[in-house]
């Protein structure tokens, strides 16, 4: 099912979970994905290892994922280290297994290197990604976007108009990086929605595992974290049960608060550990959301 036909019938809760670093980490992943599966996600999604380095690993628990029959899947494809001709050759083994939807991303540099560099024959920007996709593919298309405007980005304004050229090259919804803040999600969402951005705009919520963890997540993407949740995690510094359990106690307000908004779903960033989210669904039984 096309996950643009979901949002139009539902409010969506989906986990992202990342390739293991070997082939033998496969199925401890699948065994996550199992687990979460309890709580009825809407749908799943596998990232590219960083520069695109697990791509095949990131492939094949896709498919296997979707021929398990439990959960619908989608894809990531990043524009990182291929050809236009080399991500032909992904979407058409996705299209052949069932796979029905992907996120298309330009990516992260690979490990190393500071900057993205266009590969000789492939694409530069996400949203020509898009457009590629959206003319030659059936799939429902998800892109990015940056509350707090991308890294690379001059200013928020110009931010925003790179994530509408996303949504008129045909992306379906937009999922957002990760935030603390959630007035950060509500802004971006009122600019998008002046813009002309008329898709959904699904929040993204990254659980806090471990202090030294989040600061570097944070410092990488450009996201800030709140003083006050910043206090608490030097408190805490040492503690990494307190820190956690920090984590699902932020988290869980977060997503309460945003769903009280009315946003059109959730997506967990699980970083494939199933205990934080487990938590957090628990104690907000969110309605089609929860065990039983």
């Amino acid at each position: 099912m096309k996950i643009r036909d979901m949002l139009r019938e539902e409010r969506t809760i989906s986990f992202e979970f990342f390739p293991p670093r070997a082939a033998d980490g496969i199925p401890g992943v699948l065994d996550t994905v199992g687990e979460l599966a309890a709580y009825c996600p809407s749908f799943i999604s596998v990232t590219y290892g960083a520069g695109g380095s697990t791509r095949d690993f990131t492939e094949r628990i896709t498919v296997q994922a979707k021929q398990s029959g439990g959960v619908e899947v989608m894809a990531h494809l990043t524009c990182v280290g291929q050809t236009v001709d080399e991500l032909d050759g992904v979407l058409g083994r996705l299209e052949s297994a069932g796979i029905e939807n992907v996120i298309a991303l330009r990516g992260d540099p690979p490990r190393g290197e500071e900057q993205f560099t266009v590969t000789e024959g492939g694409f530069r920007h996400a949203s020509d990604l898009v457009r590629h996709i959206r003319a030659n593919y059936g799939f429902g298309i998800a892109a990015a976007c940056y509350p707090e405007g991308h890294t690379e980005a001059e200013s928020l304004e110009r931010d925003l108009e790179y994530a509408r050229l996303k949504v008129d090259n045909g992306a379906d919804f937009l999922i957002t990086q990760l935030f603390y803040d959630n007035n950060d999600y509500f802004a971006f969402a009122d600019r998008a929605a002046a813009a002309g951005i008329g898709v959904p705009v699904v929040p993204g919520v990254l659980p806090v595992l471990s202090a030294p963890q989040i600061r570097r997540f944070t410092a990488l993407c450009g996201s800030k974290i709140p003083a006050k949740l910043d206090a608490e995690l030097e408190r805490l510094a040492g503690d990494d049960e307190a820190v956690r359990e920090l984590g699902v106690e932020y988290a869980a307000r977060q997503v309460e608060e945003l769903w009280a908004a009315g946003v059109p779903g959730v997506h967990f960033y699980v970083l494939n550990r199933s205990y934080s989210v487990s938590k957090i669904l628990d104690y907000l039984a969110l309605p089609g959301h929860t065990l039983g």
